[in-house]
């Protein structure tokens, strides 16, 4: 087939992507390629003549040899060029196999399939090996950085936000372990569905009508054939395998995708100029906007945000493609096909978060001074100032101090300047501050109110707990399944949450 320059192919991932995330590309080259898609329906036409030749009893090692060296000779440019006269994209890959393989098997070649025989189960076979090949290793990898971003910041203080507003103190560390802990728990599940996917050998309407006439146990040969895959049966099939245990693992690639997209807007926001409590790393060549010099722009957060963007609306095909009338249409043949784009595109957005986390630098000066002054200097201690007043008994506490932060934001003063001027209630919190041990002395009270970030919770406690428990439960790169039994992941649950 003729060769011409990347820079004239159509989609952006096969030029400006393959250029720019150019390991990742090769990476996903042997299992998401068109190369990759015929090269798996050639492995799948292989293992149906193993199993045929198993089943018989005359499958000999060096005959398994030349299979799997005739399926090597078969290149995607002959399949093309048969498939131009055949019209049929799998007779073509049947007819350039047929040429290649010993003359004794050749009329093994496809025998009881029909084309969704191979199809679907070599679609399986690339989204098993594309899972735990290219995407787990690098969800985890993306991981265990937030791990390590969590235990590190686990203390540094940061004032807590709700409906963009300041609320109460917490850390940057409990603010990125939720990420952890969300991320987390979506690389388990991916590692479960990826387990389930399927494959068949039922023939056209999933009967094993054509199967009965070549062996008294159909299921027997179907199993052989999909052992030599690493898959097991569907255990129904119409002429294909039931849609549900792909779409299952696609939106779980999804959900982890949108996961990803809320860190990088989240991480985009604490960019900005009022905030800055976060940045991105700018090379010292790197230019942040083509007019402004001093411009740097958290425009790798927002490359993960649009990316997204892009991918994301493709889950509405997947859920499409679960329909198919009767026992088959062709209505996926096209449609499945972009399956690939949206793996490379969430393979994107894994691989740019992967790099901001790499490079994200706190502003440890800008998160105390917003924590502190934002809105009123020290309002954020409102709420500690209403619970220990409730405590004491009264019962309209919540208005009693709102009126307080009130009064400090028309007089342009603190709040622990404006409730030191409330004698009475001052003395009633000072009060239950000593009797919880929070200060030594009721003269400390003022003070427990200027010092917001000693006001936050559990924040440090929770953030290294969640950190350690997801650090455990992706092990490093290890799968769930390689822990030792059930009883270990309990105890790593109940001891790390």
């Amino acid at each position: 087939m003729e060769a011409r320059t990347i820079f004239r192919n159509i989609s952006p991932l096969d030029h400006r992507y393959s250029l720019s995330e150019q390991a990742l590309f090769e990476a996903l080259e042997p299992w998401i390629s068109e190369d990759a898609a015929i090269g798996s329906c050639v492995k799948a036409e292989i293992a149906l003549m193993t199993a045929h030749l198993t089943l018989r009893g005359a499958l000999r090692p060096e005959l398994k040899t030349a299979l799997e060296q005739a399926g090597a000779e078969v290149s995607s440019a002959a399949v093309y060029a048969a498939e131009a006269k055949t019209k049929h994209h799998i007779r073509a890959l049947v007819q350039v196999l047929k040429s290649k393989v010993p003359p004794e098997t050749a009329a093994l070649v496809h025998l009881g399939a029909t084309s969704a025989d191979i199809l679907d189960t070599a679609l399986s076979y690339r989204m098993q090996g594309v899972t735990r090949e290219i995407i787990l290793p690098r969800l985890r990898e993306l991981e265990l950085l937030l791990c390590g971003f969590v235990e590190q910041e686990a203390a540094s203080p940061q004032v807590g936000r709700t409906h963009g507003q300041h609320a109460v103190p917490i850390t940057l560390g409990f603010a990125l372990a939720e990420y952890v802990s969300r991320l987390g728990k979506s690389i388990l599940e991916i590692e479960r569905r990826v387990q389930d996917l399927k494959g068949k050998l039922a023939g056209a309407v999933g009967a094993y009508n054509a199967t009965t006439l070549i062996t008294a146990d159909p299921e027997a040969l179907e199993r052989l054939y999909l052992q030599e895959l690493g898959l097991e049966p569907s255990e129904h099939a119409t002429q294909l395998v039931e849609p549900e245990y792909l779409l299952r693992l696609l939106l779980e690639f999804n959900v982890a995708f949108g996961i990803i997209a809320n860190l990088a807007d989240d991480i985009r926001n604490l960019q900005r100029s009022e905030i800055g409590e976060l940045r991105e790393r700018f090379t010292q060549d790197q230019v942040g906007s083509s007019t402004m010099p001093q411009k740097r722009n958290p425009w790798n957060a927002e490359h993960v945000k649009s990316l997204w963007k892009a991918f994301m609306p493709r889950v509405t095909t997947f859920f499409m493609d679960q329909i198919s009338e009767h026992q088959r249409d062709l209505t996926n043949s096209a449609s499945q096909r972009f399956i690939a784009d949206y793996v490379f595109g969430f393979c994107l957005g894994v691989s740019r978060m992967t790099s901001i986390i790499q490079g994200l630098e706190p502003d440890h000066e800008r998160l105390l001074s917003n924590l502190q002054d934002g809105g009123i200097p020290g309002g954020i201690m409102a709420e500690p100032a209403y619970l220990l007043l409730a405590e004491t008994g009264v019962s309209d506490a919540h208005e009693v101090i709102r009126r307080i932060t009130l009064r400090a934001e028309q007089e342009s003063c603190s709040f622990a300047q404006a409730l030191s001027q409330e004698g009475p209630v001052l003395e009633r919190i000072a009060g239950k501050l000593v009797e919880l041990g929070l200060v030594a002395s009721p003269g400390e009270a003022q003070a427990f109110f200027e010092r917001p970030q000693a006001y936050c919770g559990l924040a440090v406690q929770k953030a290294k707990a969640i950190a350690r428990k997801y650090r455990i439960l992706t092990g490093g790169g290890k799968p769930l399944e390689s822990l030792e039994s059930k009883q270990v992941r309990k105890e790593i649950q109940e001891k790390y949450v």
